[in-house]
């Protein structure tokens, strides 16, 4: 016996979809350019980001969980990304002053470097992600939801 499903759940589920699909789009292409043109995966930009934007005022530095939850991963693969980017010198750890069970991470000069490198390719990539997708009738609403998202300039 078919059960009758609820109109606002199945557009509820209906929504959902098309915004894993539009976020898998952008992911993707972001992840393309990003890997060709510089080396770095979508989650590494993203954690190079998230810490370079630290500062050495009261809670300027984050904990791994903060950082975890930032970029939207587990504490464990937070810790796996992080450590692979301090052995290609992008980042660095040291024990903080006030509490020396806690460790700082802070993004090296050459981490800030080839995160300036790589920002005009993120920035290009998901504009170009963004105006494909907007193509779409199914997610061109939330294409145009997340442009009100942007600051005005």
């Amino acid at each position: 016996m078919a059960r009758t499903l609820d109109p606002a759940l199945a557009g509820l589920a209906q929504g959902w979809c098309a915004l894993s699909a539009l976020h898998g789009r952008i992911e993707s292409h972001i992840e393309r350019a990003l890997q060709s043109g510089h080396g770095l995966s979508v989650r590494e930009f993203s954690v190079l980001d998230v810490l370079s934007r630290q500062h050495s005022g009261e809670g300027g530095h984050l904990r791994m969980n903060e950082v975890a939850d930032a970029v939207v991963l587990s504490q464990s693969a937070t810790t796996r990304l992080v450590n692979r980017l301090e052995d290609r010198g992008l980042l660095t750890r040291y024990l903080c002053d006030t509490d020396r069970r806690g460790i700082y991470t802070d993004v090296t000069e050459a981490g800030l470097a080839l995160l300036a490198e790589a920002r005009p390719t993120n920035d290009a990539a998901l504009y170009e992600a963004l105006k494909e997708a907007s193509a779409r009738p199914e997610l061109a609403p939330l294409v145009a939801a997340v442009e009100s998202l942007a600051p005005a300039s």
